[in-house]
């Protein structure tokens, strides 16, 4: 995919960025996000660390693109889901299944807080689209109250996941899925 209008150099600084990116979500899957370094990620691409903050200012400012990068991807799920008709419970099955399918990237968004870190505001606002749409949701199904639905879902639903995706059902005999779904049924009654 060529980026239409950009300069080599352009297209050359945005390969750069997004290889940036590709390493520093390994190196969260790896050793969380607290760990993350533009001085080992340059080392791994081979270069030094001066030349790597030529693309990024510094750890912040990655960390900023990935969290970005993150609520841009669950926003565009919850619109294609909200896109194709789907209810609460269709929203709850399309952020189980994105959180499932990249666990990193839901925990830097909701899970512990990076040390040192606060996004900036524009980063969140992409979370902001994210309500809106269980506002919608839940003003369209007909709840009583969109709003404490959709903080139900919220709360509930991330808490479920954040307790599987850590790993905290391991050992007990209890499908984590099932819970899910039993806590998503609940909401909108």
């Amino acid at each position: 995919m060529t980026e239409t209008g950009a300069t080599p150099r352009e297209r050359y600084r945005n390969q750069i960025r997004a290889e940036v990116k590709q390493l520093a979500w390994e190196r969260i899957a790896a050793d969380g996000a607290s760990a993350l370094s533009l001085n080992a990620i340059a080392k791994k691409m081979g270069m030094s660390g001066p030349a790597l903050y030529r693309y990024f200012a510094g750890r912040d400012e990655l960390i900023t693109e990935l969290i970005r990068d993150a609520y841009r991807s669950l926003a565009d799920t919850f619109h294609e889901a909200a896109g194709a008709g789907a209810d609460l419970a269709g929203l709850a099955r399309a952020l189980r299944g994105w959180a499932l399918a990249d666990p990193h990237r839901y925990l830097l968004i909701y899970g512990t807080p990076v040390p040192g870190y606060r996004a900036p505001r524009e980063t969140t606002e992409i979370a902001d689209e994210i309500m809106k749409i269980l506002l919608e949701t839940g003003g369209a199904a007909g709840v009583a109250d969109p709003f404490a639905t959709a903080m139900a879902f919220w709360t509930r639903l991330h808490g479920v996941l954040s307790l599987e995706l850590a790993g905290h059902f391991g050992g007990m005999e209890l499908d984590p899925e099932a819970l899910f779904t039993a806590e998503a049924a609940t909401l909108g009654r």
